[in-house]
């Protein structure tokens, strides 16, 4: 969205939103707007006022494309990204609600950052090096992966000669090509659906693929498939932890090839990781299991702290992924310090002792709640 002289209502929303930090912007046709501001849903009714249906409408008008705003009519919401101002990128859905239209916005971030500021290890940058194989970003809605993947491309664009094609909905973080060429597909104006903008990808000559969320059967099979013929698959999954994120794809096949895909996934599973964004301690009082999946994939600061697990496809793991003994990979993962990898536990228990977490907030995200306290302890 490009600078306006005459901004409309929408514009000077998010613009007096942005100057007060909000990473999360609601407009509801004749209600009061809000932002969330560190994690908190706050008011923002004292700027132009209330917005109206025409307001909105205006603004949906100028942002999307006749095509777009088609879909919008014919599902009731629509998902899209849009740079504003020529500076912030922001993610959108437009929907209705009890007739009226609304918008939420979510601010992603102004450029990229290295893991460590993300609250990751560095050690997890080996990922950009692989040439081949799949690696899963796991989590809830909301806890980090699309930032975390964005900043693993960035590393193989600035790094690598490679062949970049990234496929997602919305395109949320710009590549523009450095040392690899990039080329980004959004689902729904490039490609009819990820499945097939996945298989498109095949033809064209990649050496990494970023799947912007696997979800659907037919496209966690060709994933795995391309990542078995020679490239490297980065991904997003809805799941809680590692173990979850692999069970996760295993389930979505029926019973009978169940025992195939096990050993597929033992052999091309290189790296899991898992995570999820919390209130950092001095706000860890008024966390819960909702405000945890409300917490956003941008804007990590210092009100909040990244919890994550990491599972390196070693030997002994992909023996049993292969083998379908996912339960044992527990207590692999506690044992295999030394190759990188860390419970969530662990990463709960460190959090704790270092007064980044309250102990009623390690517990409740805690496997086991009384070893994390006694770890932290030591």
């Amino acid at each position: 969205m490009s600078h306006n002289p005459n901004p409309s209502v929408v514009e000077l929303k998010l613009k007096a939103a942005l100057a007060l930090g909000a990473s999360d912007i609601h407009l509801a046709a004749n209600n009061e707007s809000r932002i969330r501001v560190a994690g908190k849903l706050e008011s923002l009714s004292n700027t132009a006022g209330c917005v109206t249906d025409t307001d909105l409408r205006e603004w949906l008008v100028s942002s999307l494309t006749d095509e777009e705003q088609q879909r919008f009519e014919t599902r009731g919401s629509f998902d899209g990204a849009l740079t504003f101002q020529n500076a912030s990128r922001l993610r959108f859905n437009v929907f209705r609600s009890s007739g009226h239209l609304a918008i939420a916005f979510r601010k992603l971030e102004d450029e990229f950052r290295e893991l460590s500021a993300l609250g990751l290890s560095d050690e997890l940058y080996r990922i950009c090096d692989l040439k081949y194989g799949l690696v899963l970003v796991a989590g809830p809605t909301g806890s980090g992966k699309s930032t975390t993947l964005a900043t693993l491309i960035h590393r193989i664009n600035a790094s690598r000669a490679a062949h970049i094609i990234t496929i997602e909905d919305p395109i949320e973080y710009v590549h523009k090509s450095q040392q690899s060429l990039v080329n980004q597909r959004q689902v729904g104006v490039d490609a009819p659906n990820f499945h097939q903008a996945l298989i498109d990808s095949l033809r064209q000559d990649p050496d990494v693929i970023l799947i912007g969320e696997i979800r659907d059967l037919d496209t966690i099979r060709t994933a795995i498939t391309a990542a078995e013929t020679g490239h490297l698959v980065l991904a997003s999954v809805h799941a809680s932890d590692c173990v979850g994120a692999v069970e996760r794809l295993i389930s979505a096949f029926p019973a009978d090839e169940q025992n195939m895909i096990q050993r597929l996934l033992g052999m091309v599973v290189r790296c899991v990781i898992a995570q999820h964004l919390i209130l950092a301690e001095a706000n860890a009082k008024s966390q819960s299991t909702k405000s945890v999946e409300q917490m956003l994939d941008t804007n990590i600061d210092s009100q909040r702290v990244l919890v994550s697990e990491v599972m390196w496809g070693t030997t002994a793991i992909s023996n049993l992924i292969a083998a379908g003994q996912t339960r044992q990979i527990a207590s692999m993962m506690e044992s295999g310090a030394s190759e990188g990898m860390q419970t969530l536990d662990a990463c709960l228990a460190q959090l704790l002792k270092r007064r980044k977490i309250s102990e009623s907030t390690a517990r409740s995200l805690a496997k086991n709640p009384t070893l994390v306290v006694e770890r932290a302890r030591r």
